[in-house]
C-alpha cells in the first residue's frame, strides 16, 4: 500500500508540473508589459547593469560544497512560535480584529513569508507554504523547519504581495490554497498576474503593476518599486517583473526589499517615499558568483539606512537552502554590522509577533543550533 501511494504522489506531482510553471501573459496585459519603460529586447532590464552569474568555471563552487566546511543546516530543531490563532477558518475574524490600529506589527513565518499588520489592516507577503520551494513535490530545497501555523489557521488578510515569480516566492499550492480561503487581492509586478490566472485566481482579485505605479487596497497605499533582480520559473528569464514594495498608510509605513542585489535606487525610494518605521531586507542566499541579485548581510544594513528605515528585520534566510554559506551566517554577520553602524535590529524565531515600537532585544537564540 505505501508503494502503491508512493507512486500515485509520484504521478500526481510530475501531473502538475506543467501547471506550477505558471502561464503567459496575453491580452491587455501582455500589451502592458511591451509598452512598459522597463521592458526591452524582449525582456525585463534592471535600472544598471546586472550579471546573475560571475564565471568561474565552476571550480570555485565545487571546492567550497566539498571542502567550504559550512553548516548548512541547523544542528537542532529551529525555534518556530506557534502564532494564538481563531479555532478554525470558519471562525475567524475579520481582517481589523486584533490588528489594534494604531500599532504596527509582523509575524515573521520563515524565509521571505510574513504578515504584517498596519492600521488596522493585514498584509501577507510572498507566502510560501510548501515543503519545497520548487515546481516539483519530489526534489528541489526542503524547509529547515516547519511552518509555524496552517495556512488555513490565517486571519483573514487584506491583500497578499507578491515580490516575483521565483518558486520561493510565488508557490502554487499556496496561491491555490489562499484563492479558496480567502478574499483577499493579490498585488504583483508586471506579468506574474499570467500565473495566477493559470491557477484560478478571478481577474478581479489581481492586481498588476509596474514600477513606481500604486495601488490603494483597504485604505492602504501601494506602490511598485524597483529592485535589482531577475525572474522565471522555466528556461525563459525576466518575461515578469520584479519589484520590492511599499506599504504606506496615513501614519505607517513600510519597505519590503523582495529579492535584491544592492543599488543606488534605495536612496531615491528613502528619499521619494520613507522615511520607514520597518523595513524587512533580503540577507540570506548570496554568494560572491552571484554579487548583483542578492544582498550580502553588510550590504543589508547600508539599503536600510538609504532607505531612512526605522527597525530592521531580516528575511530571506533560516528556512531553505540556497547558497553556500553557513545556515547562521547572514544573521551573525547582519548583527554584527548593525551593532557597528547603530542601527535597531530585531531577529524573531519563525512565528513570533514584533510591535515595531517595542522590540524584543537580539538574544542569539539561532548560535545555540549554529
Amino acid at each position: 500500500m505505501l508503494a502503491l501511494a508512493a507512486v500515485a504522489g509520484a504521478a500526481w506531482a510530475v501531473r502538475d508540473l506543467p501547471a506550477a510553471l505558471g502561464g503567459r501573459p496575453g491580452g491587455p496585459p501582455a500589451e502592458r508589459i511591451r509598452t512598459s519603460p522597463h521592458f526591452r529586447d524582449g525582456a525585463f532590464q534592471n535600472q544598471q547593469t546586472t550579471r546573475t552569474m560571475v564565471a568561474d568555471n565552476g571550480q570555485r563552487t565545487i571546492r567550497e560544497f566539498l571542502f567550504g566546511g559550512q553548516r548548512r543546516r541547523p544542528s537542532g530543531p529551529v525555534p518556530v512560535v506557534t502564532p494564538s490563532a481563531p479555532a478554525g477558518p470558519d471562525d475567524r475574524p475579520p481582517a481589523t480584529a486584533d490588528a489594534a490600529a494604531d500599532e504596527l506589527a509582523v509575524i515573521w513565518y520563515g524565509h521571505a513569508s510574513a504578515l504584517i499588520e498596519i492600521e488596522g489592516r493585514r498584509v501577507l507577503i510572498d507566502p510560501i507554504w510548501s515543503d519545497r520551494c520548487s515546481p516539483s513535490r519530489l526534489v528541489g530545497p526542503r524547509r529547515l523547519h516547519p511552518v509555524p501555523v496552517p495556512l488555513d489557521r490565517l486571519p483573514a488578510v487584506d491583500a497578499v504581495l507578491i515580490s516575483h515569480d521565483h518558486y520561493d516566492h510565488l508557490d502554487m499550492a499556496t496561491v491555490r490554497t489562499l484563492r479558496d480561503g480567502q478574499s483577499a487581492p493579490f498585488l504583483v509586478p508586471l506579468g506574474v498576474g499570467a500565473h495566477l490566472r493559470r491557477w484560478g485566481v478571478p481577474e478581479d482579485r489581481i492586481v498588476e503593476l509596474d514600477w513606481a505605479d500604486r495601488a490603494t487596497v483597504a485604505g492602504l497605499d501601494f506602490i511598485a518599486t524597483p529592485a535589482r533582480h531577475f525572474s522565471g520559473r522555466g528556461l525563459t528569464r525576466d518575461r515578469t517583473l520584479w519589484s520590492s514594495w511599499v506599504v504606506a498608510g496615513q501614519r505607517q509605513r513600510v519597505f519590503y526589499t523582495g529579492d535584491s542585489g544592492y543599488f543606488d535606487g534605495y536612496a531615491d525610494i528613502g528619499r521619494d517615499h520613507g522615511p520607514f518605521d520597518l523595513t524587512l531586507v533580503q540577507v540570506g542566499a548570496y554568494d560572491p558568483a552571484w554579487p548583483n541579485i542578492h544582498m550580502f548581510p553588510e550590504e543589508a544594513v547600508t539599503a536600510h539606512l538609504d532607505l531612512r528605515g526605522g527597525l530592521l528585520i531580516p528575511v530571506h534566510w533560516a528556512t531553505f537552502n540556497l547558497a553556500l554559506h553557513s545556515w547562521a551566517d547572514p544573521v551573525n554577520r547582519l548583527w554584527r554590522e548593525a551593532k557597528a553602524r547603530d542601527v535597531r535590529l530585531a531577529v524573531p524565531r519563525p512565528g513570533e509577533r514584533v510591535v515595531v515600537a517595542d522590540p524584543p532585544p537580539v538574544d542569539g537564540w539561532w548560535q545555540a543550533i549554529e
